[in-house]
């Protein structure tokens, strides 16, 4: 695709924290974001800054959904909680006839796209992409990329290294919803499915590649890879740790929202995320490292939405990142957002 065709991209919460990523992502490769959200004020505001083009619609409103999305050749769905809003979006989307991307990480509303979704996303030859962002997308894509062709692995465990979670608002509010759908449990992903306990999260030591070294973790601290990666894979057991600072950061009410450090936005939260995959007898690893969760969804999302748009997908569908895209090379492509390192060969298993 030429990425200065001006091609235009509907964006659902664009005047939210990763919304306004996305449209700075999205001009900045060429292409045409179109303003969508319920609040009026703040979409005037923001196409006011952007000179862009802003159109009001709540999910709620079919018919303005639908107006928003119209002459739109896809939509990138920013707006959370996802519970609310990505069931009425896909639909505006399928109806449309244009693919649908969204940056969920909330675990229920990604189980929901895939067991709602599926039929008719086949059915009308659409193209739904869930939890296209830091959480879900980028681990489904580790994944995927260090078993090098494989269906499966025995366990998958995906570690993230941040020294701290400064959350958005929106973060906050999804937090809430999934808490409340929970009835307050805790969720993990063992034995092939997803499982709700009442016990406490254990805590276990991981270590990270330098320069973070050995750190203390919340184990079963289930993020969206626990959707994405069993989606498209054969894997009983998939784990995904905290660092501790990060996990009573986002515990607590008082951990102010992140603070921009650069002109573009952008926080100085560095991260690391490890991925361990036990597949044949052997281990495989996978390390990304970047800066600012929220801004690095970003290019996932437009990464995404330009391959869908060319043909550079192998499903159709609701479908993973894993799935749908060649991983390792849309993992080369996020450089230098987020740079990859393998672990190469499979090596002896631990014990």
């Amino acid at each position: 695709m030429d990425r200065e065709s001006g091609t235009r991209v509907a964006v659902v919460g664009a005047y939210g924290h990763t919304g306004r990523f996305v449209v700075a992502e999205l001009r900045r490769r060429g292409h045409v974001p179109v303003l969508v959200g319920r609040d009026a004020a703040k979409l005037d505001a923001l196409a006011a800054a952007t000179g862009l083009e802003a159109r009001r619609a709540d999910v709620t409103d079919a018919a303005a959904l639908a107006r928003a999305l119209a002459g739109a050749a896809a939509v990138i769905n920013a707006a959370g909680p996802f519970a609310v809003t990505a069931g009425p979006v896909i639909e505006a989307a399928l109806a449309a006839g244009v693919p649908y991307v969204d940056v969920a990480a909330e675990i229920e509303a990604n189980a929901d796209t895939f067991a709602r979704f599926a039929g008719p996303a086949r059915a009308a030859g659409g193209v739904v992409v869930p939890a296209m962002a830091f959480y879900g997308g980028l681990g489904d894509l580790l994944v995927t990329a260090a078993l090098g062709g494989l269906a499966g692995a025995e366990e998958v465990h995906v570690a993230y290294g941040l020294e701290s979670w400064h959350p958005t608002a929106g973060t906050r509010a999804a937090g809430a919803v999934s808490h409340a759908r929970r009835g307050g449990r805790r969720v993990r992903f063992s034995g092939g499915r997803l499982e709700y306990r009442d016990d406490a999260a254990p805590r276990e030591k991981w270590t990270f590649p330098e320069p973070l070294g050995v750190r203390d973790v919340v184990g079963e601290f289930s993020m969206a890879d626990v959707v994405t990666v069993p989606s498209h894979l054969a894997v009983p057991e998939v784990r995904t740790y905290m660092t501790v600072e990060a996990a009573g950061d986002i515990a607590s009410p008082d951990t102010p929202a992140p603070v921009a450090a650069d002109e573009h936005g952008r926080s100085a939260q560095p991260f690391v995320v490890d991925v361990l995959v036990r597949a044949g007898g052997g281990e495989r690893r996978a390390v990304a490292r970047g800066t600012d969760i929220y801004a690095v969804t970003a290019p996932l999302a437009v990464e995404a939405v330009e391959r869908i748009l060319d043909g550079r997908t192998r499903a159709a569908g609701v479908a993973s990142a894993g799935e749908i895209f060649d991983a390792p090379d849309f993992l080369r492509a996020l450089a230098p957002h987020i740079t990859v390192e393998f672990g190469g060969e499979a090596t002896p298993a631990r014990s």
